[in-house]
């Protein structure tokens, strides 16, 4: 997904079971897919999110946390955590195939498909303004909201 590139319509499911599509986010937004609901980057990067959520909020920038867990797991995680983020589940695969973030990962040898780490912040238009791929977690969500106070 190049910069300029318009939001992909497609369908993730919320908390609550209810279907969320993704071009009817209030704008800008912030997308950001992450692999597994409690491990603890996927932990990190939720917290750091909900902890900037003032500031988001603020120039009026929605945030989506997405990974393939479902919306139970995700309500699960959420509560333990007392996450303040919004999260989506993408059971069907439609998001990560439409942002390119499902592929082959490796861990201590072995290889198999998963979610790839990736952040991505459409302005209001909801046009791709800035893209980031293979995420380190520290100082991620603060680097998005500096990009999103330059919208």
């Amino acid at each position: 997904m190049d910069e300029g590139t318009a939001m992909p319509a497609v369908t993730v499911t919320g908390v609550e079971g209810t279907p969320l599509r993704l071009t009817d986010l209030p704008l800008p937004a912030a997308i950001y897919f992450y692999p597994k609901d409690d491990t603890s980057g996927c932990t990190r990067e939720a917290q750091d999110f909900t902890a900037l959520g003032d500031a988001f909020a603020a120039l009026g920038c929605s945030v989506l946390g997405i990974s393939k867990d479902s919306p139970a797991s995700h309500a699960k995680f959420a509560a333990k955590h007392a996450l303040g983020v919004t999260l989506a589940s993408d059971g069907s695969g439609a998001a990560c195939d439409a942002f390119g973030v499902w592929g082959e990962k490796s861990m201590y040898g072995r290889t198999y498909m998963g979610i790839e780490r990736a952040t991505f912040l459409f302005d209001a238009e909801g046009k791709l303004a800035r893209a980031w791929r293979k995420v380190r977690v520290p100082g991620h969500a603060e680097a998005v909201l500096e990009a999103a106070k330059g919208l």
